[in-house]
């Protein structure tokens, strides 16, 4: 364009010719411009995000909220419940302590034969009144609906101690009071008429409820006893041995008061009822069993696969902190070798840790146990803080604030309540662990497909751009060797086809070889330039010679001018399918072909391209500025666009070290001119007064709209015991104490 203008007083054409001229290399200019943009990134970024998001709903993983998808690829770390999600969430009472009588899974009915009737209707209605579950059917089968710990105990009662229906229970007992249960005291309680008496029963974590008892009930006699020195040693080791075992600890204990609320007790709202706090104490510990939830098949194989791919796995449960070792050592996330980098450690320890501290521990921690949803998501916030890339698994209510506090949070579809849902980015279908894998896999996937994108269009952006200015400028009538309409044509072939062909490769189990990228990666590596560099010098060099010196080494004459530019255009185009092969491998490995067999839509659209560019070549002699060319011609075409893929292998070849020092001495000068001319673009923009006074004015009506709504807001308190959500209809977790 200066060219032409410069040439402007010494040129003798008609206005006419001149002015068609113009328009000419106004068009290729433009349309180079168009070239340089890569305007195809929102394209291939959507996408990959569309495809992998189709493709892990296959893999029981919905995604709520697409950009999830992509944050998961660089999760760095993933803090997930155990109940549901670690284990099938199946329980069962496999074992338990009544006074001086213990059960295994195997002599239950023994057990319960030695039990009188008396003890037996007390056990019976301890675990039947003090519940939220409820009778229902599911698949046609008659069952109990609400929380996997209650069922536990109500299938214990009702096949071992002829427990009625949970309805005649209830409508034959009178219930007085209900105390709900309290996450931070992790046990619930309910009160009946006994007699001319009033009875308190209470379960929930065993050294907890065994902390408030002073006596301890004989099942074979009904008899009790002290419970003080070696009685409670006795059940504090059984408790332990259980929980060693990955078993649930449930106590249960009750306490008779002559009168109902207890003199004293009374609460400030309700004279009727009672102070929980104050009438939880000198209880009878009438026994302790033990639940179990398997661990999940797959699960401690997927832990270790997110481990290899450098995501720490953290396990946040309601266990005591024995049971959650042994399940954590079970799957894998506590190594039973080196448990000094692995710090398992109670919620409300955890809490009271200094700043300093947490951060000192939270790269070691691995168990959170005893937790509340609170500690959660003071885990989640906190790890964040530290430029964590942060996923949470939540299925209950009280997870909603550290599911949002996430940078990914995970629902249970099947457990999960919807609150928990709304609040979490990506639903797992069927609560499983390994599901998680899969959203890390395609997540890892979405961001390579957008930097093999950036790698393809960069490697065509620079050639191309240089290819038409360079032929432009050198060429006596200002033409460049490409067309406006062959620049398009290059430009969809960059643009369109490349996003579908390489925004859908599938991922394979070698992309968790490798760390995830930090929250400040660069987005085009040192790898990426190495070969965007690499390529667009071999094929500038190529084209350039084929241009230049094409027709002294081929022996053309000047009438043959437009068959060398048609072979310069089907060797660029050529070059670019060749290497888009390359670009589907960003590390440096020489097998670009793996997995390629499966991804159809690579295969099909390279064939589509092929295809028609040999249309081109044949057909579109007119449209596009080009001839037929014969088979000999096809041949150098073909070959020489072919060297791309040994030189794709040279260039992987080169040390990366080597190509940073050459990159950091040859780039200084650019960097020098680039942050130049931002600095001056900046004052630019800061002395611009309309510019300022209408900015200024936008932030003085936005903060004038925060005071308002700071002064109309009422003012928050927050206390160190948040109380439980409770949703009617859905049941409590005894041990987690989150509703579910």
């Amino acid at each position: 364009m200066f060219r032409f203008c410069a040439s402007l007083p010494g040129d003798n054409r008609t206005g006419a010719e001149k002015a068609s001229s113009f328009t000419d290399i106004l068009i290729v200019a433009i349309t180079v411009i168009v070239v340089a943009v890569p305007e195809g990134l929102p394209l291939a970024v959507t996408l990959a995000l569309a495809f992998a998001t189709t493709r892990l709903l296959k893999e029981n993983n919905l995604v709520r909220i697409l950009k999830a998808c992509e944050v998961m690829g660089n999760a760095t770390t993933v803090c997930s419940d155990k109940t549901g999600t670690l284990t099938t969430n199946k329980m069962s009472v496999v074992a338990g302590t009544f006074g001086p009588e213990r059960f295994e899974a195997g002599d239950v009915a023994a057990f319960a034969q030695k039990v009188p009737k008396e003890v037996r209707e007390l056990i019976v209605k301890s675990i039947a009144i003090n519940s939220t579950a409820f009778e229902g059917v599911e698949d046609g089968v008659p069952t109990f609906i609400g929380s996997k710990t209650e069922m536990a105990l109500l299938n214990f009662a009702k096949d071992h101690f002829a427990m009625d229906t949970l309805t005649n229970e209830r409508a034959n007992s009178e219930i007085v009071q209900l105390f709900p249960f309290d996450s931070n005291k992790k046990c619930m309680g309910a009160v009946i008429r006994h007699g001319k008496e009033y009875r308190l029963f209470v379960k929930g974590a065993s050294e907890i409820v065994l902390d408030a008892c002073s006596s301890v009930a004989d099942v074979t006699t009904g008899e009790i006893s002290d419970i003080t020195g070696a009685p409670k040693q006795r059940l504090t080791d059984t408790i332990q041995t259980y929980a060693q075992k990955s078993l649930r600890t449930i106590g249960l204990t009750y306490r008779d008061f002559p009168s109902w609320p207890p003199a004293g007790t009374q609460t400030s709202a309700d004279p009727s009822a009672a102070e929980f706090d104050q009438v939880f104490t000198n209880m009878v510990f009438s026994g302790v069993v033990g639940i179990q939830d398997p661990v999940r098949p797959g699960v401690p194989e997927a832990v270790a696969k997110c481990q290899f791919a450098g995501v720490k796995v953290r396990m946040v449960t309601g266990d005591n902190i024995i049971t959650a070792r042994a399940i954590a050592r079970e799957c894998g996330i506590v190594s039973a070798t080196d448990e000094a980098n692995d710090i398992v450690m109670e919620g409300p320890e955890f809490r009271k840790l200094s700043d300093e501290a947490m951060t000192e521990i939270l790269p070691r921690l691995a168990v959170l146990a005893r937790s509340s949803p609170q500690d959660k998501q003071i885990l989640v916030q906190k790890l964040r803080s530290l430029d964590e890339t942060v996923a949470v698994t939540g299925d209950g209510t009280n997870d909603g604030p550290a599911l949002k506090a996430a940078d990914v949070g995970f629902s249970m579809g099947i457990a999960g309540t919807e609150v928990a849902k709304e609040a979490s980015s990506i639903i797992l279908m069927d609560d499983n662990f390994a599901s998680i894998v899969k959203a890390l896999m395609w997540g890892r996937a979405v961001n390579d497909a957008v930097a093999k994108f950036l790698q393809f269009q960069l490697t065509v952006n620079i050639t191309a751009v240089l290819l038409t200015f360079v032929s432009a400028v050198s060429n006596p009538d200002m033409e460049s060797v490409l067309t406006a309409v062959q620049l398009l044509w290059v430009n969809l072939i960059m643009d369109t086809f490349a996003a579908l062909a390489l925004a859908t490769d599938p991922p394979t189990p070698a992309i968790l070889d490798r760390k995830p990228a930090g929250k400040r990666a660069p987005l085009i590596t040192m790898n990426m330039w190495k070969m965007i560099i690499g390529q667009a010098i071999f094929q500038l060099t190529v084209t350039f010679i084929l241009y230049f010196a094409g027709a002294q080494i081929l022996g053309y004459n000047e009438e043959q001018d437009l068959e060398l530019s048609t072979m310069v255009f089907n060797t660029f185009v050529w070059m670019q399918i060749f290497n888009e092969f390359n670009n589907r491998r960003l590390d440096n490995k020489f097998n670009i072909f793996t997995g390629i067999h499966r991804n159809y839509f690579f295969i099909g659209i390279n064939c589509i391209m092929v295809g028609a560019q040999i249309a081109i070549i044949f057909v579109g002699g007119q449209a596009f500025s080009i001839t037929r060319i014969d088979g000999v011609q096809w041949a150098i075409c073909v070959v020489l666009a072919s060297l791309s893929l040994p030189m794709g292998v040279l260039i992987r070849c080169f040390p990366d070290p080597w190509f940073a020092k050459i990159a950091h001495h040859v780039g200084g000068p650019f960097r020098t001119v680039y942050r130049a001319v931002k600095r001056f673009f900046s004052r630019v923009w800061a002395k611009t007064p309309s510019i300022r006074k209408h900015k200024k004015t936008a932030v003085e009506e936005q903060h004038t709209e925060e005071t308002k709504q700071v002064a109309a807001a009422p003012p928050v308190i927050v206390t160190e015991d948040v109380p439980e959500i409770l949703v009617d209809g859905e049941p409590r977790d005894v041990e987690k104490g989150v509703i579910r």
